[in-house]
């Protein structure tokens, strides 16, 4: 009998992991009869703000409005420019538009695939307008380097908003990602690190009035029921899917333990072929998201993993600043882009998740080890 399938990743399987539990949060729910910003919306954002140790996290309708909600709290606008990276999901720079500011791409450094401090500085130094924001993504579950780029954002008196859709759980220097800019953006899309059975979002801040503005603006610009203060929109984390979470973040660390497990035994089986492995950065704790390798070979590597029945992802395979709705449009960095492009055209994402077994792991192995063998 031919070999099962390995997807990439696989939502499915930790609905099943938790199905009892999943099924009875989702029972309470039906019943309660209240079914958006309740109880278990409230109930998740206090336990998600204290995993993450911040005061506040508000539950948002997605990642991308969890951004625009972030910088529209921070009086970001139409005059204003966002610094953030082109490798990234491009949720990202959409955001910065829907919130009526101006996207400034800057480069990324190769080992980490996120934001180049360097050219964050050379930006700052000599801007093309006034910078509203600095947005670093986290990206695959690596940590940006916010021990360079916070201080230069502090420096010149421009706020930063981490991306944190990538990252749930993750550290640096002993702190939780999504607790060290002036306010964070989460992503509860499906197949993330913490993923709900639908989409979802939060924003979180230790700043009390950022978190009352995004309370506020996350529904149409409520303080008092019908009485809209400021124009706001809405964006709303229904009861479901905040039930859902909850019963989630309970494994959020184990299943986060396991997939620095399936990275450990990637990098080991993986060692000694022509592959560009993971970074680690120092002092940082890497949740893996994604096993991100590369190869200028990269094409033909998953055409044979699809041989194989292995499945693989891109992300992303065109930079932001490349893409038809964006290309020639966009402010880009004074050095160019040339990492992110080199980037998008190597890397390649193995099969990552909890639920993933060993023999599936060593699977994805042999299969790679024997592409490397292959002529051409």
């Amino acid at each position: 009998m031919a070999d099962t399938p390995i997807p990439q990743t696989d939502p499915k399987a930790a609905y099943l992991a938790q199905r009892p539990e999943i099924d009875a949060a989702l029972a309470r729910v039906l019943q309660g009869g209240r079914y958006i910003l309740g109880d278990e919306v409230a109930a998740f954002e206090r336990a998600f703000a204290a995993y993450i140790g911040a005061r506040h996290a508000l539950g948002v309708a997605n990642g991308t409005d969890a951004l625009v909600l972030a910088l529209r709290a921070l009086g970001v606008g139409a005059a204003d420019y966002v610094v953030t990276v082109p490798h990234t999901a491009v949720a990202t720079v959409a955001a910065i538009e829907l919130a009526g500011a101006r996207p400034l791409l800057i480069d990324i450094d190769p080992a980490t695939y996120t934001m180049d401090a360097a050219e964050l500085a050379r930006v700052l130094a000599a801007p093309p307008g006034r910078i509203g924001a600095v947005i670093p993504v986290h990206l695959y579950g690596q940590p940006a380097d916010l021990d360079a780029i916070l201080p230069l954002a502090r420096r010149h008196g421009v706020p930063v908003v981490e991306d944190c859709a990538q990252c749930h759980g993750a550290r640096l220097a002993g702190r939780r990602l999504g607790s060290l800019g002036d306010v964070a953006a989460f992503s509860f899309y499906p197949t993330k690190n913490l993923g709900a059975l639908g989409d979802g979002g939060a924003v979180v801040t230790g700043d009390d009035a950022l978190a009352e503005r995004v309370r506020a603006l996350r529904e149409y610009g409520w303080r008092q029921r019908y009485v809209s203060d400021v124009a706001g929109m809405n964006s709303r984390l229904d009861e479901l899917q905040a039930a859902i979470l909850g019963v989630k973040l309970a494994v959020l660390d184990a299943d986060n333990a396991r997939r620095a497990a399936i990275a450990d035994a990637y990098d080991a089986g993986l060692a000694g072929l022509p592959l560009g492995l993971p970074a680690r950065r120092p002092g940082a704790r890497h949740v893996f998201h994604q096993y991100v390798v590369r190869t200028p070979a990269r094409d033909r590597l998953r055409a044979a993993l699809m041989q194989r029945g292995i499945g693989s992802n891109i992300h992303y395979p065109v930079p932001v600043h490349l893409q038809p709705a964006y290309h020639g449009r966009v402010s880009l960095g004074p050095s160019g882009l040339h990492e992110s492009e080199r980037a998008a055209r190597e890397v390649l994402s193995l099969p990552i998740y909890p639920q993933l077994g060993d023999a599936a792991v060593a699977r994805v192995v042999a299969a790679l080890r024997e592409a490397a063998r292959e002529p051409g």
